[in-house]
């Protein structure tokens, strides 16, 4: 039946976290320990006061369809986010509500690319960043960074992919999968290539800003000269343990904002009304209302670093943010562990899956080889026990 799908559809990658925590789920219906450090999901609960008041907005009855690109006093609540957390003012009418940060993302790339245009993703990238440039008939370029600059691009790197093609540059702080933050210096380096080229715009992913270790929060349309050509993704999926509620929205330019409302108008219409009316509640609380929760997966990076660290062929770097490990493993290629052959980072995570009952994700799917990503969105218990799984297996 392939043969009467689209091509569009064809030649789609599968997303490699989801893949991977479906052969997990796979595996353990079939009585298998499987330790899933696959999935960027927080094993927290959603905190109690966004609970109530998503049961108080289903006692007022929500239940029509909602704005399509958000109620007012939820975008009321985001641009008043914006002006708190990151020092950028947004007007209603320059902020889309959608169902999910993903679904924020492809709207910006249906609306922005054209057959052809390019877009530059440092590499190591989310997962499902390449397929939506695809998907809207854009050509991923990607940038390659290693360990040794903790997976950050450089000015220069910068410079020298662009081209009288380029369009667009993508890029996550904190990064998904490498955990990496981008300081205020080393973003005003970026931007300072970018004023070079005004007609290059930038998609700034930062679901991830207050699992961040480091300190404040940079957002690069706060830098001069970028606010104008910058779409700030964001949503309360991972800050707030609500992957479940769908919820994302972009701050940017009005005609671009405009023009994610009337294609989302045609795709989906509003998010869901229950997890929005939630959402006003999670984005007005004060962050210290969550920083438990990133006060924990602090501790739980420090630990996963600490029994890495003692494996040897592991090659760590410290992450600044987010809830990932993102090791070079590359020392193992070439090698024959236990009678399996490992050639690249694929192999090695499957390996782990059917030898070490760990399920982690292969860093090709990120746009490195010689990484995989490995999720401390778990307990304690289950990240001691899965590594000293790994390291049994090494």
């Amino acid at each position: 039946m392939k043969n009467h799908l689209s091509d569009r559809i064809n030649s789609m990658s599968t997303s490699a976290t989801l893949a991977m925590a479906a052969k997990a789920r796979e595996l353990k219906s079939e009585g298998k320990d499987i330790i899933g450090l696959s999935l960027g999901e927080p094993d927290f609960n959603i905190p109690e006061f966004i609970k109530e008041a998503a049961k108080e907005a289903i006692d007022q009855n929500y239940s029509s369809y909602s704005p399509v690109d958000g109620y007012a006093d939820l975008k009321e609540a985001i641009a008043n986010k914006f002006k708190r957390d990151n020092g950028l003012t947004y007007g209603l009418s320059q902020i889309v509500v959608s169902t999910g940060a993903k679904q924020s993302l492809a709207n910006v790339a249906m609306v922005m690319l054209n057959d052809g245009d390019e877009v530059i993703l440092p590499a190591p990238y989310w997962v499902s960043y390449s397929d939506i440039v695809k998907l809207a008939g854009g050509v991923p370029v990607e940038v390659p960074t290693s360990i040794d600059t903790d997976f950050k691009m450089t000015p220069e790197q910068l410079e020298k992919a662009i081209t009288p093609k380029t369009k667009m540059m993508w890029f996550s702080s904190p990064c998904n999968p490498s955990g990496s933050v981008y300081s205020r210096e080393e973003l005003e380096g970026l931007a300072a290539v970018l004023r070079n080229h005004p007609d290059i715009f930038v998609v700034s992913d930062e679901i991830y800003e207050h699992i961040n270790f480091k300190g404040s929060h940079v957002s690069i349309a706060n830098i001069d000269g970028m606010y104008d050509r910058t779409v700030t993704v964001n949503g309360v999926s991972k800050a707030f343990a609500m992957t479940g509620w769908r919820i994302g929205y972009i701050g940017g330019p009005e005609w671009i904002a405009r023009a994610c409302n009337k294609f989302q108008g045609q795709i989906t219409s509003g998010a869901n009304a229950i997890a929005q009316r939630a959402t006003i509640a999670a984005i007005n609380a004060p962050v210290s209302s969550i920083k438990y929760m990133i006060d924990e997966f602090h501790k739980r990076r420090d630990l996963v670093l600490e029994l890495l660290g003692e494996i040897e062929g592991f090659n760590l770097n410290v992450p600044e943010g987010a809830f990932y490990v993102f090791p070079d493993i590359s020392s193992f290629f070439g090698k024959t562990i236990n009678g399996t052959e490992i050639n690249n980072a694929s192999d090695f995570s499957l390996y782990l899956l059917e030898n070490a009952n760990v399920a982690t994700v292969t860093g090709e799917a990120f746009g490195n080889k010689n990484c995989i990503r490995i999720s401390y969105a778990a307990s304690e218990k289950e990240l001691r026990e899965a590594i000293a799984r790994i390291k049994a297996v090494l």
